[in-house]
């Protein structure tokens, strides 16, 4: 099929979870193809880490923490966590070579309830609780230079990253073409504005602007700290993407764990380097008063340039916003796959060619968050539940040794990894249960909502003939208005 604006014959959009190729028979069969070299290994795991998080964490965890050092221990250790979690999860990816990632393991370690209940968590609350984070910082980077001296309206915050959310899902639903276009442009301006942040913070070291950089006034709650890793590791979310493309990966034995070594430990430094930066020159009340330290940065140090800044993050955020939107069907194809997700969320329309109903699925949940314009609150939602899900995923390491000891393990990590995970894990998502009760409360009745709808929709197959008709007939509606139709061999 050749139309105007949709994919040619023989292209492959990023959106295809596969590729098709010809058996021996002459027939067609479904399997990944393995083309994704070490270089662009590292580059999927740096490009799905940098995001808003480094512009939007630094007041997060410097009001959790108290003191400028400690701040920059916690992003350390949120560096190394996350690095210790990616590592087991080389393991875990070359054991259990299927696209979904932790969702794959889960299955295959504890069964469909649990795996539908990580689906459940990640297609329900990470995914579009960080779209609504991604498009809040998003709008208020762009607002901010209109209120200088104050926080830009509520509202108009979050009526603003309601059209950026709206105008990207138009994009993903009209273009895969121009979706990863709007990629590429923006993923070079995040780092243009890292890199410039960095080199003026090298500037004002040079100069001995370090008074700031101090352990005064820490906070040695244990809560507190905790919650200070909530902002911390949501800023490293991401690292685990590669293992969602594991097939594609040529040589995984060997080159998983060198991307996840070289990736993480990259932006690490970024990130440690660009909380440098912002500290020689902000104060702790100037960074707790900033609801956009970027920006407060830039006015400090590049006086008639300061517009720069809030544009590159602007574009950066934004970018994010349509990464979201662009990966999100490979997951709602990986659940479909084991009947774990509605058939029209795998659907593509006819002309465009594109997952309009997942993207449009995906948009409406994040626009549900936007209730909500508190980013910190939203970051606990989304903390609470994504870490309590990789940590089970995690878990899935020292369980198969003891239940399947005998599966081929040509990645095989060291014990101590898992176990200091998992405890890690526990400490930040137990702890913070008695400092914000109701975040966590909420995070966990949406995990537990997943029960109900498992039961109902997965577990009784022998469902009523009306109710089967009734789902049914929705599915055709659907189909119906939005023009599409299930992926099929040919």
């Amino acid at each position: 099929m050749s139309r105007n604006g949709s994919i040619k014959d023989g292209e492959k959009s990023p959106y295809d979870p596969v590729a098709t190729s010809e058996n021996a028979d002459g027939g067609d069969e479904i399997k990944l193809e393995a083309k994704m070299s070490l270089i662009n290994g590292v580059t999927v795991i740096v490009g799905s880490i940098i995001g808003s998080g480094i512009f939007v964490s630094p007041t997060g965890v410097l009001k959790h923490t108290g003191s400028v050092n400690v701040a920059l221990m916690v992003w350390t250790a949120s560096g190394i966590f996350s690095m210790v979690g990616a590592y087991c999860y080389a393991e875990l990816g070359c054991m259990i070579k299927k696209s979904g990632a932790d969702y794959a393991y889960i299955m295959e370690t504890f069964g469909p309830f649990a795996a539908f209940i990580r689906l459940w968590v990640e297609c329900m609350i990470v995914r579009p609780c960080s779209q609504a984070i991604v498009a809040l910082t998003f709008s208020i980077y762009v607002l901010k230079p209109f209120f200088p001296e104050c926080t830009p309206p509520d509202d108009a915050a979050r009526l603003l990253a309601v059209v950026c959310i709206c105008t990207l899902a138009f994009v993903n639903c009209w273009d895969v073409k121009w979706a990863t276009r709007v990629q590429d442009v923006f993923t070079y301006a995040k780092l243009l504005a890292l890199f410039v942040i960095i080199v003026a913070g090298g500037y004002q070291l040079s100069r001995g602007r370090v008074e700031h950089f101090t352990f005064e006034g820490t906070n040695t709650e244990v809560t507190s700290i905790a919650l200070s890793f909530y902002s911390g590791l949501f800023a490293y979310n991401g690292w685990n993407y590669l293992n969602f493309i594991i097939e594609e990966l040529k040589d995984p034995v060997r080159n998983l764990p060198k991307a996840i070594a070289i990736s993480c430990t990259l932006v690490t430094v970024v990130y440690v380097l660009t909380n440098v930066a912002f500290y020689t020159t902000l104060s702790i009340k100037d960074v707790l008063a900033s609801e956009a330290v970027a920006v407060t940065f830039a006015n400090r140090l590049f006086g008639f340039m300061a517009w720069t800044i809030p544009v590159f993050v602007a574009l950066s955020t934004f970018g994010a916003v349509n990464g979201i939107l662009l990966t999100s069907s490979r997951l709602f194809y990986a659940g479909a796959c084991e009947g774990q997700m509605p058939e029209i969320l795998t659907m593509i329309q006819v002309s465009r060619l594109t997952p309009a109903p997942a993207v449009l699925c995906m948009a409406l949940l994040s626009m549900l968050y936007l209730t909500s314009s508190d980013i910190n609150a939203l970051i606990n939602y989304v903390g609470f539940a994504t870490w309590l899900s990789i940590g089970v995923s995690v878990l899935c390491v020292p369980w198969l040794r003891w239940a399947q000891p005998n599966l081929p393990r040509p990645i095989k990590v060291n014990l101590a990894f898992p176990i200091f995970y998992i405890l890690a894990t526990l400490f930040v998502t137990l702890v913070p249960m008695y400092a914000s009760p109701v975040e966590t409360g909420y995070g966990c009745l949406m995990i537990f909502s997943a029960v109900p709808v498992y039961f109902a929709f997965i577990a009784w197959k022998n469902k009523p003939k009306f109710f089967v008709k009734g789902v049914g007939a929705v599915t055709q509606i659907i189909q119906k208005t939005m023009v599409v139709v299930g992926p099929k061999t040919k």
